[in-house]
């Protein structure tokens, strides 16, 4: 396989994200096949062709389902709003396309459910877009917890804080209902601190949850009053592992001056492991040997030691950036295809992440610790 035909449906921050991913993943990763971009769609029509030609596709269209049955494309990726993707992903499916969903994976658990089905009945690759999972610096962590670098893993912390929701005069959108957004705090970004929180130790086995609404209500556009919001502002778990790792998840969308403050520490027998994404080219590592006047943790800056790190830039300290980790991704992905291996995060996978972060909001819900095998 030389070539990759791609369709991609929707055209705001990860459609761009992922049209960027396919125009450098070969040039960057040269292992990879290469992308075609062959269609691209998006509503009223003049916006979507307007975007084709920004982004560089072939043609456009306004009706995405026109994707579906063109024998140039063999991928088609997902970045319109949480409720449209068991739709679209079921019917790419059906039609013999492979699959790049951005997260959340679903607005529910059946609907989650109904498109992992589908994937493993398919035998088409799939893959959810927990690029975070993607950083050389959190592979690094991985590699070293693994090593046994801290020792054995006693207990995990994680947060993941933005505040993109904290001012109450914002505008209600349909990102305040259930109906069309599903979970908030949890959905949006809840999930890839639970890709990153199970990366490390493994799967979850219980939550004990609480969630809050920390704007009841928010000004409609026109002036006209208030609408509710239905969904979660923040959230907070004590966690379990299958491992018996014990550990504490916290996600708001209200933290004012947080950005992309999604992070962890690892505490071991014998020394611990801190991230911050705010800071996504460093790791912090404390080991419990040398003398005691010298002990400190240690600042880790991801280099071409930290594989593929050095296919984007051969020097230590210039960085990688958000749009490198979708790249890093979509080779991921792109080798899947062609080996026919296990993506990383397919549906199967992010059903798991979606189990937890549901499970979460049933504690809160009911106020019990909830196994995720049982929800």
């Amino acid at each position: 396989m030389d070539e990759i035909g791609v369709g991609l449906i929707g055209t705001g921050f990860m459609g761009k994200a992922h049209a960027l991913a396919y125009r450098s993943v070969r040039a960057v990763m040269g292992d990879v096949p290469g992308a075609r971009l062959v269609a691209l769609a998006e509503t009223p029509l003049d916006k979507a062709q307007a975007m084709a030609a920004q982004f560089g596709f072939d043609r456009a269209t306004d009706q995405w389902r026109d994707l579906l049955g063109d024998p140039a494309i063999q991928v088609i990726s997902i970045t319109t709003p949480n409720g449209m993707h068991r739709e679209m992903a079921l019917a790419a499916l059906a039609a013999g396309k492979h699959v790049w969903c951005e997260k959340p994976m679903a607005l529910t658990l059946e609907d989650a459910r109904a498109m992992e089905a589908a994937a493993r009945a398919s035998g088409l690759k799939t893959q959810l877009g927990y690029n975070y999972v993607a950083n050389p610096a959190f592979a690094h962590a991985c590699r070293l917890v693994a090593d046994g670098a801290i020792g054995r893993v006693v207990h995990i912390r994680g947060w993941v804080d933005e505040d993109y929701q904290a001012d109450p005069n914002l505008p209600w959108t349909w990102r305040a209902t259930i109906k069309d957004a599903g979970l908030g705090a949890l959905g949006d970004i809840g999930c890839h601190l639970f890709s990153l929180l199970t990366g490390l130790a493994g799967p979850i086995e219980s939550v004990l949850g609480e969630i809050d609404t920390i704007h009841k209500t928010r000004p409609l556009a026109d002036g006209s009053g208030h609408a509710a919001v239905e969904n979660e502002d923040v959230a907070s778990a004590l966690l379990r592992f299958e491992s018996g790792v014990s550990g504490v998840m916290t996600s708001s969308r209200s933290a004012w001056g947080r950005k992309s403050r999604l992070g962890f520490e690892v505490h071991g027998t014998a020394g611990m492991l801190i991230f911050d994404q705010e800071r996504m080219n460093e790791l912090q590592l404390f080991q419990n040997a040398g003398p005691k006047a010298t002990q400190g943790f240690t600042t880790i800056l991801t280099s071409p030691d930290h594989p593929p790190y050095g296919a984007f830039c051969p020097a230590p300290g210039h960085q990688l950036g958000f749009n490198d980790l979708k790249v890093i991704e979509l080779a991921g992905f792109l080798r899947a295809i062609r080996d026919n291996s296990r993506p990383v995060v397919d549906f199967t996978a992010g059903l798991e992440l979606e189990k937890a972060i549901h499970a979460v909001a049933v504690s809160a819900r009911e106020g019990r610790r909830v196994r995720l095998d049982q929800i």
